[in-house]
């Protein structure tokens, strides 16, 4: 397996730059995306990104990390397994034990991640599905917390291949 990391980005993440930018800020997930695939090519890391407004779906790639779930054949090659996951689950992160369970069930290292600080929001926004399960949570950093995520998962998660 090589130095692969995914970035999964939920519910109306595809709406960053435009959605309440006194929260998330101005940064759009084209933003994000471009920097991370720059970041991760300086750290010798490849990066996969994948955005959907839709559990299932994200449920489904997931699955599809560890060569698992519906879109997976047995003939298929190990092209989207990953070594490590960055998830911004956005809403699903205080409602999905599917999502969860489907992290658990792959068992790939993963940082919780979220723009705003949820803690400082909504109390409803605190209770995290995922933290529990994750080896690293950042949120409250903007765009930033992007950056320090897929640092964090290149130099202090262990990689196969290295």
């Amino acid at each position: 397996m090589s130095r692969r990391v995914l970035l999964i980005n939920g519910p109306n993440l595809n709406l960053l730059g435009k959605r309440e930018p006194h929260i998330y800020g101005s940064t759009t997930l084209e933003d994000i995306e471009t920097q991370a695939r720059q970041q991760a090519h300086e750290l010798g890391v490849e990066i996969d990104t994948f955005q959907s407004n839709h559990e299932g779906a994200i449920v489904d790639r997931i699955q599809e990390t560890a060569g698992w779930g519906p879109n997976v054949r047995e003939t298929d090659t190990p092209g989207k397994r990953v070594s490590a996951i960055i998830i911004n689950a956005g809403a699903l992160t205080h409602t999905s034990v599917a999502v969860r369970d489907a992290l658990a069930a792959v068992a790939i290292p993963f940082v919780e991640l979220h723009v705003s600080n949820v803690h400082a929001r909504e109390t409803f926004r605190a209770h995290s599905y995922l933290s529990d399960k994750a080896v690293a949570v950042i949120c409250g950093m903007g765009a930033y917390g992007y950056s320090a995520a897929i640092e964090f998962a290149a130099k202090h998660l262990k990689i196969e291949g290295e």
